[in-house]
């Protein structure tokens, strides 16, 4: 009796909170990420700090993944978790690294975020996700946001190779993405996580004797601020991450990460003392507008996307 009573539409509202909250909490463990390498970078070099992150990424989804089924990936499967893996896990860890030691945390951050722009590209010629007119205004919208930051938060210390290198990080982002949608059509998303993450850390063993090394010199603090990186921005948020991707369009998921760089100027004035010009304020003000407008409209879509996507991974 019960059964009949209850509204067919309920089971799509749950999943759709379930998706904002893990899109929430990835925003927010990504964003401390920016202020952490910051920190832990200043005793680690980028390639030891890459290593040792997805090292304890790695461990921690093992013990995840572990209490979960595994599906046999075919070999295009494969060859798109390499390079989810060696892209978006090795390449773009290794160079936001590197771009932290020649920008700030707020500015390397508003630059990474031409990757969202890349995503909604990517995803409309490759995917099939086309370029729905509200989307493509939210980016304008949210990017434009992003440029105020950039102008508020500008110093003298941003040089090319940060910037080059910031560059280098979208890219490689943009693609793991698309990359890692495809595969999360079968794949379960935990399972996705955990392979490319292993692939990401393989891709980093050059710098083995680096991290052991840098390891026995550094404060613990830093040591504590690596794992930190590999638990939660890591292990937890790319898992939240796969989650969301496998029930939304990779290009209307994307533009939620033009959250990242207000949040990471708020976290630096609560944690660094680094007090935000009015202009990055309105800037984060115009970010959250851009995200709003690019996701409004979309729920009869998010809802296929979720009933095509089956049972959560």
């Amino acid at each position: 009796m019960n059964t009949q009573t209850r509204p067919t539409s309920s089971p799509v509202h749950a999943l759709e909170g379930r998706t904002l909250l893990a899109v929430g909490f990835t925003v927010l463990a990504w964003a401390s990420a920016f202020v952490g390498i910051r920190g832990v970078g200043a005793h680690l070099s980028p390639g030891a700090l890459a290593l040792g992150r997805l090292l304890v990424g790695t461990a921690v989804l093992a013990l995840l993944a572990a209490r979960r089924g595994w599906v046999r990936p075919s070999r295009r499967e494969w060859a798109l978790l390499a390079a989810c893996g060696v892209g978006w896990f090795g390449i773009y860890n290794l160079a936001l690294n590197a771009a932290e030691r020649h920008l700030d945390a707020g500015t390397t951050s508003m630059l990474v975020n031409i990757g969202p722009i890349l995503i909604a590209v990517f995803a409309g010629l490759l995917l099939g996700e086309g370029f729905p007119p509200r989307l493509l205004a939210g980016i304008g919208v949210a990017f434009a946001g992003v440029l105020l930051i950039g102008v508020a938060t500008r110093s003298a210390e941003t040089d090319l190779l940060g910037v080059v290198l910031c560059a280098v990080a979208a890219v490689a982002y943009a693609g793991g993405v698309v990359a890692q949608k495809v595969v999360l059509r079968r794949l379960p998303a935990l399972q996705v996580t955990f392979v490319a993450c292993a692939i990401g850390a393989a891709t980093c063993l050059p710098w083995t004797g680096s991290l052991v090394h840098e390891l026995g010199q550094v404060p613990g603090s830093s040591v504590a601020g690596m794992v930190y990186l590999g638990v939660v921005p890591t292990a937890l948020a790319f898992s939240t991450w796969a989650y969301a991707l496998r029930r939304t369009d990779a290009g209307r998921l994307g533009v939620t990460t033009y959250l990242v760089p207000p949040l990471v100027i708020v976290m630096g004035w609560l944690l660094l003392d680094e007090v935000p010009p009015a202009l990055a304020l309105a800037g984060g003000a115009v970010c959250l507008a851009g995200v709003s407008l690019a996701r409004s409209g979309g729920r009869r879509r998010s809802a296929r996307v979720a009933e095509q996507a089956g049972p959560a991974a």
